[in-house]
């Protein structure tokens, strides 16, 4: 292994990590202005459209650990807040 070969490799886990971060923030965002669209359907669907768009674009575009990365922080990010539920605040008596 020479030195290009370590940069290289360094590059590809900064890539991954970094993918990691942005789909996590994209499951959170995604998920928090779907349950802020309400009834406004139209919006539900481009907001899920434009995630799966954006899977399909890294998919194609980006290196297998940044792919890798993305889908497992969107993953996780939809599985943990998609499955959280929101408590409703105590009324005071």
């Amino acid at each position: 292994m020479n030195f290009l070969d370590f940069v290289a490799m360094i590059g590809y886990l900064i890539r991954f990590v970094g993918l990691l971060v942005f789909g996590v923030a994209v499951a959170w965002f995604s998920l928090t202005s779907y349950r802020q669209a309400g009834e406004r359907w139209q919006l539900q669907i481009a907001i899920y459209l434009g995630l799966l768009f954006f899977a399909v674009f890294l998919g194609h575009y980006a290196s297998a650990a940044g792919l890798g990365g993305f889908a497992l922080g969107a993953g996780a990010g939809l599985l943990y807040w998609g499955l959280r539920k929101e408590e409703a605040p105590a009324e005071e008596d």
